[in-house]
């Protein structure tokens, strides 16, 4: 099977002291977008008060901590624990790619030498990531821009949710209307139908054309059927329409379509 089509097992590997606690979700799932994370490790002195805020993220993500003291300081011991690591794991055959999660350009040869090896290698860092670490990588993907997508996502699923909730109100508003009518709904719908049919810029149909109308539409069509002596009372009970008298003498009766613009 070509790799493009193969689902790749990746090594997830962490350096906490170069990466963003707060985007480790969004990273996660940019990472199922190349494959499976068997392993998840991200690497640390969890004794310092400082890595307290990771508890919460590390227990979400399943990500399993591995503990590196700091023996000396200004010597970053946690990058040393992640290269050999990570040098296990290509020998243990378990994985088919990596996932360097750091901005440091000292997994610069780590990156080369698994690339070497037939790994698949996805870089994963802030903007400031060095160059040479970013070149050596399969593909490097800007963190910034992991969360920039994972927020724009989060937008459209909530318009799309709030749109949704829109539509299943006016749904149920339509099914309550539907109900406390006194017409059925494909009656109201023939009116309304008819009215568009009739009516000027100004939005009215003539009273008297209508009723022609709905009878040549469908012959069957009464309004005593429905509980009313005339047309004129049935669109009247209708919250749909309104009854607009016209002339001198308002004795020209016109109806209109409120919803029609809607």
């Amino acid at each position: 099977m070509p790799e493009s089509e193969k689902d790749l097992r990746l090594a997830v590997l962490i350096d906490a002291d170069n990466a963003s606690r707060t985007a480790m979700k969004d990273v996660m799932a940019e990472v199922a977008v190349y494959g499976t994370p068997t392993i998840k490790r991200i690497y640390g002195d969890w004794t310092s008060p400082n890595m307290n805020s990771w508890k919460s993220i590390l227990l979400e993500t399943a990500i399993t901590p591995i503990q590196q003291y700091s023996y000396t300081t200004g010597k970053n011991s946690t990058d040393s624990a992640m290269i050999i690591d990570a040098m296990d794991i290509l020998y243990s055959g378990t994985c088919d790619g990596f996932v360097l999660v750091s901005s440091d350009s000292d997994f610069t040869r780590l990156a080369t030498r698994l690339r070497e090896a037939g790994m698949k290698v996805y870089g994963m860092g802030e903007k400031k990531t060095p160059k040479p670490f970013i070149v050596a990588c399969d593909k490097f993907v800007y963190i910034e821009v992991i969360r920039a997508a994972a927020k724009q996502a989060a937008e459209a699923a909530k318009r799309k949710e709030e749109a949704q909730a829109k539509k299943s109100a006016k749904k149920e508003n339509k099914k309550a209307q539907a109900a406390s009518s006194p017409a059925p709904e494909e009656i109201v719908e023939l009116i309304a139908e008819s009215v568009e049919d009739l009516c000027e810029e100004d939005g009215l149909a003539h009273m008297g054309k209508l009723g022609n109308l709905l009878l040549k539409k469908q012959p069957d069509f009464d309004p005593r059927n429905y509980g009313f002596s005339k047309l004129s009372k049935l669109i009247r009970a209708l919250d749909r329409f309104q009854i607009v008298p016209q002339g001198e003498e308002n004795v020209e009766y016109y109806v209109r379509d409120n919803c029609a613009d809607k």
